[in-house]
């Protein structure tokens, strides 16, 4: 790394995503035109409207098409902001603006700037954190109404450190992190969105560094597992880099040799180690000899496609390669779980606070002909592996035994038809809701628990995890959501039910080791941890840990 000349600073922030990386500085907040020093009264409403409603066109293309091109919980990320785009309220003010003569960038900065106002002053976290997609929908289209031909990648040099106050999600998607980078910024929340992708694909990424003179910055050296961030440094700090990265590769080293064994801890205790995935394309580059086979298979993938909902053929086809790629070993594929931050056009419903309305199990048996498509795909998918079917945001026995009987009535719909299909698959449930928790005795007609602990966290806690202001109250390692995570495994213990836990805490070298000490024996986690996990596992000693 070249010294800039300029004074080196080490800052400290929170870490959000594992990883060391050194590059260029590239500033985030660089991408949009200023509309001061734009006419401010359009010569033409006419034309002025017509240039909206064309960049609107542009912004809703550009999202669909990386919509397309990237796994299934980034497209979740960016159908709400394709869903704003085109919802006509937004742009309403905007609109009525312009008629009154303002120039369209004018009018509809204003009008997006009011907006992610409201947001922000909302009480309500799941509000407050949507403030960064207006703004990038407002980038987006003032982009575009500076120059309709622009493209949308923009592109950064390789390896690039992108800083600034915070990131969107497809600022993060539209960067090729192949050749490395990684992220640096004064705000944000290890537990957004973003973080969570940064974590998936391997990228470093640092939040909480507080006020930034990204200007001034040149180089950066950024550690995403301690959460400190070098900026231009000096002679000493480039040699403590090289250090570090060089017992990192070292550790990196000895993790991999931890890939083909069997997970146990120093103390011979056995930890099933299983892999989440958002689409059947991710197995490709898995050794299904490196984990213990799937713990989570998302399905939302499949309800994102430009054909709209998916018939069942094309579902079929994505479990059955899903199972036969882990040759015998458990696959648990979890049912649609559309709503909340994850609309589906023509199948969720707007509502107010759709993180507490009809999303997952609730808006499955709302619509039981959607659902019905899935199970009866599900089931013929079940003659090739071993499947079991989970259920999402389950909050009522009772949803358990209505699925339960959908399920059956479709494999002997099939059975009818002549149709290969098994008896019914083992059904669990997702434990992210706190009342299964607290009282799982009443959940026993599912046959398994696992247990989502990004949005358990979320709920006891009472903070968004795309919150930034309340990053360190939603922490899943809480006594509460510890002990309930506890109460949960004792339960399935005592009734004969496995535990499994698949959220974002299983890949997590300070949680984990509190996991595994409350009971835990199973975990799923994203395929870029498993060496790592599998040798901190091995380090371990449950007698002793806390």
């Amino acid at each position: 790394m070249v010294q800039t000349g300029r004074q080196a600073e080490k800052r400290k922030g929170r870490a959000a995503s594992p990883g060391l990386a050194s590059g260029p500085v590239v500033p985030i907040e660089d991408v949009a035109p200023r509309t001061e020093a734009m006419t401010a009264v359009a010569a033409d409403p006419a034309a002025e409207l017509a240039s909206l409603a064309q960049a609107l066109e542009g912004a809703s293309s550009q999202l669909a098409a990386l919509i397309d091109r990237v796994d299934a919980d980034a497209a979740e990320m960016l159908e709400f902001q394709l869903a704003m785009i085109e919802d006509e309220e937004l742009s309403a003010p905007a609109v009525a603006a312009i008629t009154d003569g303002a120039a369209a960038p004018v009018a509809f900065a204003a009008a997006l700037d009011a907006a992610i106002a409201g947001y922000l002053a909302s009480d309500d976290d799941y509000f407050r954190a949507r403030s960064a997609d207006l703004s990038d929908i407002r980038d987006r289209v003032l982009r575009l109404l500076a120059d309709p031909g622009m493209a949308e990648r923009r592109e950064s040099p390789k390896g690039a450190i992108l800083v600034g106050v915070d990131i969107t999600p497809s600022r993060f998607l539209e960067v090729d992190w192949s050749a490395g980078g990684a992220i640096a910024l004064a705000e944000g929340s290890p537990s957004s969105h973003v973080a969570m992708l940064a974590r998936a694909r391997g990228v470093p990424m640092v939040t909480g560094l507080g006020v930034l003179d990204i200007d001034e910055r040149a180089v950066a050296i950024v550690d995403g597992e301690t959460g400190t961030v070098w900026f231009d440094p000096d002679a000493a700090m480039q040699a403590e880099h090289e250090a570090l990265r060089a017992r990192r590769a070292h550790e990196a080293d000895a993790a991999r040799a931890y890939l083909d064994k069997p997970a146990r801890t120093a103390c011979g205790e056995a930890v099933s180690v299983m892999v989440n995935i958002a689409e059947p394309d991710e197995v490709d580059g898995i050794d299904p000899a490196h984990c213990d086979g799937v713990g989570l298979m998302r399905t939302e993938f499949l309800f994102h496609g430009p054909g709209g909902l998916p018939d069942e053929e094309t579902q079929y086809r994505a479990y059955r390669k899903v199972l036969e790629w882990a040759g015998g070993r458990s696959v648990t594929i979890r049912t649609l779980d559309a709503g909340g931050d994850k609309p589906v056009p023509g199948l969720t419903i707007a509502e107010a606070n759709p993180f507490l309305g009809c999303r997952g199990i609730r808006l499955s048996l709302l619509r039981p002909g959607v659902f019905r498509v899935q199970l009866r795909a599900l089931a013929r998918a079940a003659v090739h592996g071993n499947l079991q079917v989970m259920l999402p945001m389950v909050s009522r026995p009772e949803e358990v035994g209505r699925a339960g009987e959908l399920f059956d009535a479709c494999i002997a719909e099939l059975r009818a038809e002549g149709v290969e299909a098994v008896r019914r698959p083992p059904l669990g449930i997702m434990v992210e809701v706190p009342c299964v928790a607290i009282t799982p005795e009443r959940f026993l007609a599912a046959d398994f628990f696992s247990i989502g602990s990004n949005d358990l966290t979320q709920y006891v806690m009472a903070a968004g995890r795309d919150s930034a202001e309340v990053a360190e109250i939603g922490r899943a390692d809480d006594p509460a959501v510890l002990a309930l995570v506890e109460a949960t495994v004792r339960a399935g213990e005592a009734a004969e039910r496995s535990v499994s836990l698949c959220g974002d805490a299983g890949s997590d070298l300070d949680v984990l080791p509190k996991l595994l000490a409350r009971g835990v024996r199973r975990v799923s986690i994203a395929p870029a941890a498993l060496a790592r996990v599998k040798a901190s596992i091995a380090a371990m000693r449950l007698d002793t840990d806390g």
